[in-house]
């Protein structure tokens, strides 16, 4: 039973491994670009902080993706995931950065079509307003932020090297931070459609108690930290130095305002503390960190006049953010039928 189980959850850390060759390279990858960090200092620091936050931080957004489609069967969970993975994989293979997000969001709609259930329009819209609003907030803040922390850093007054000192030791930081928000937010991805078709025995180490959910989330954390090795450095050259050229102080701007919107779209409190003042709250749904990267980037680079930023990377990269959903749902669905029909395994129960 325990072998059969992990073998179907073999796609959802393989849709891990996908994210973590993908969306953390958006997390470092101008920190890297602008040779402020060694990529393996990098993918040190972004394994220890994404585990994390999948572990401890990421049960918010996982319901949402259980509301748009209550996928009941553990073959449908495989290949929800497998057709979400296959797309994050195919687009990391070509360097180009994609949203895992928007692939199992196709994904779980092309089970739903599928298994002939409805997808819940309500939550969908919520999920498709966090794709829109993700790239405006992210460049908003970095505008911002660069206003800010120029002041700062001219007001301290600092020699060039101590300077740049201090931006390392804060990228460092903030990449550390900005990785445990990736791994709250987004574990929901990995493993949010395994929730209810799995079942493991929690454990308990100690003081520290692992239930089930949680011991999935670690598994996808792991995995997610397996691609930061193995394959994020493809991705990161692109997000780095393809885009625009980054210097240490965008780097710093563009993965604190990630780290931000990240926290937004993940916070129960900050939710809870905005409905209690009667004002707009953000849904609690996995973004897309690639999102909030392109955002900050552009909001930097059409700060300055846009005459740095590489449209044509830009241009490929939306039209990923377009086809990526489509192309996972058909997977999903033509998938779907292979495995009921040839493999006989219930996909879905009515």
């Amino acid at each position: 039973m325990v072998l059969s189980s992990l073998l179907f959850l073999s796609s959802g850390l393989f849709l891990g491994w996908s994210l973590g060759a993908n969306d953390v390279s958006n997390i470092f990858g101008a920190a890297v670009g602008s040779k402020m960090i060694k990529f393996r200092t990098a993918a040190l620091i972004a394994s220890v902080f994404v585990i994390a936050g999948a572990v401890f931080g990421g049960s918010s957004t996982t319901q949402t993706l259980t509301n748009l489609g209550e996928v009941n069967a553990l073959a449908g969970s495989f290949m929800v995931a497998l057709s979400a993975a296959l797309g994050v994989y195919f687009m990391a293979k070509a360097g180009l950065t994609t949203s895992s997000s928007q692939a199992i969001v196709g994904a779980i709609i092309g089970w739903n079509l599928y298994a002939d259930k409805p997808t819940d329009l309500s939550v969908l819209f919520k999920i498709v307003l966090s794709w829109v609003l993700c790239p405006i907030f992210a460049a908003l803040i970095a505008v911002g932020l660069y206003f800010a922390l120029r002041y700062l850093i001219k007001k301290m007054r600092l020699h060039i090297l101590r300077q740049n000192e201090y931006l390392r030791v804060a990228l460092v930081v903030s990449g550390a931070l900005c990785t445990y928000a990736l791994g709250a937010n987004n574990i929901a991805n990995v493993m949010g459609v395994f929730v209810d078709t799995i079942s493991f025995e929690g454990f308990k180490i100690g003081a520290l108690a692992l239930g089930q959910k949680q011991i999935l989330f670690l598994l996808g954390g792991i995995a997610i930290s397996a691609g930061v090795f193995t394959y994020a450095q493809k991705v990161m050259e692109t997000i780095g130095s393809h885009l625009i050229k980054i210097s240490p102080f965008t780097a710093l701007v563009i993965i604190v305002s990630q780290a931000l919107v990240l926290f937004m779209f993940t916070s129960p409190f900050l939710k809870n503390l905005l409905s209690s003042f009667g004002l707009f709250s953000l849904p609690l749904v996995p973004v897309s960190s690639t999102q909030a990267v392109i955002g900050a980037i552009l909001g930097i680079g059409l700060l300055k006049g846009g005459r740095g930023v590489n449209w044509s990377v830009i241009g490929r990269i939306v039209t990923g953010w377009l086809t990526t959903p489509l192309i996972a749902l058909i997977v999903c669905f033509v998938g779907l039928f292979f495995v009921e029909n040839v493999f006989r395994q219930v996909v879905f129960i009515p």
